[in-house]
Parts: structure tokens; C-alpha cells; sequence
């Protein structure tokens, strides 16, 4: 059985939800009815903020960079040995993490040495390899 499910103020239009279940009919008024669902929606820069995050986490050779500065910060000639990568290819993948808050770097000397953000260090630590 299908109940109306309002139209929140709006005039009925074509492709506007007109009927629901009955079970997600009342669940959904006890939450605080379609506005309510509607306001957990997060704001769009938000939303872009994430999307430049799971994008930056969408490569393989990415997750090893953030892994191998989770154990600590380094410089980009350790990062280059341990993931036999041309210098080009890593200034790439590190301005592609730095970008989306992942990374960050500080200069020592002649030296640019690339650490974890805390948004990098908590991505690396909710990643679970069994999880997938």
C-alpha cells in the first residue's frame, strides 16, 4: 500500500515522487518528514571538496605515496627509491595528494620534505585492505 507523500509546499509536477510506501511513508515523518531529508544534503563546495579527495585516492601509486608518509615524513628522493618512479611522474601524483588536502610540504634547506595532512592521516588509517 502506497501513501501520498506530500509535496512539501511545491505544485505537483511531472516526475515528483506522488506516492511512497507506507513503511518509509511514516518512517520518514517520524525523521522530520522530505525537508528535514532534503537539508542533509551537504553544500555543493563541500561535496566538491570530497570528490577531490576520492579522486585523489583513485590511483594505486597515490595510496603508496600516503602510505609511505603515514610511517613518516620524507623527502622526495626516498619517495622516488622505494617507488622506482621518474621525478616527473612524482611531482605529478604529490601535487595531485597536496592539491586535495591530503599532503602538505615544508622546505628544510634545499630540501622539500612531504608529511601527511591530518584529513591524509585519518584516510590512511580507515583504510582497511580486507575491507574491499
Amino acid at each position: 500500500m502506497t501513501v501520498p507523500a506530500g509535496n512539501s509546499g511545491r505544485a505537483n509536477k511531472p516526475g515528483i515522487i506522488d506516492e511512497i510506501p507506507k513503511e518509509v511513508a511514516i518512517s520518514l515523518a517520524e525523521a522530520g518528514g522530505i525537508p528535514w531529508l532534503c537539508s542533509l544534503i551537504p553544500v555543493e563546495t563541500d561535496l566538491t571538496a570530497r570528490v577531490e579527495v576520492h579522486k585523489a585516492l583513485a590511483d594505486p601509486l597515490r595510496l603508496k605515496i600516503l602510505h609511505l608518509l603515514s610511517a613518516q615524513p620524507l623527502c622526495v628522493c626516498v619517495l622516488k627509491h622505494c617507488l622506482r618512479i621518474a621525478d616527473s611522474k612524482l611531482s605529478y601524483h604529490l601535487g595531485i595528494l597536496k592539491e586535495a588536502g591530503l599532503i602538505e610540504s615544508r622546505h628544510e634547506k634545499n630540501w622539500l620534505i612531504y608529511s601527511l595532512t591530518g584529513t591524509g592521516n585519518s584516510v590512511v588509517e580507515r583504510e582497511d585492505p580486507g575491507s574491499f
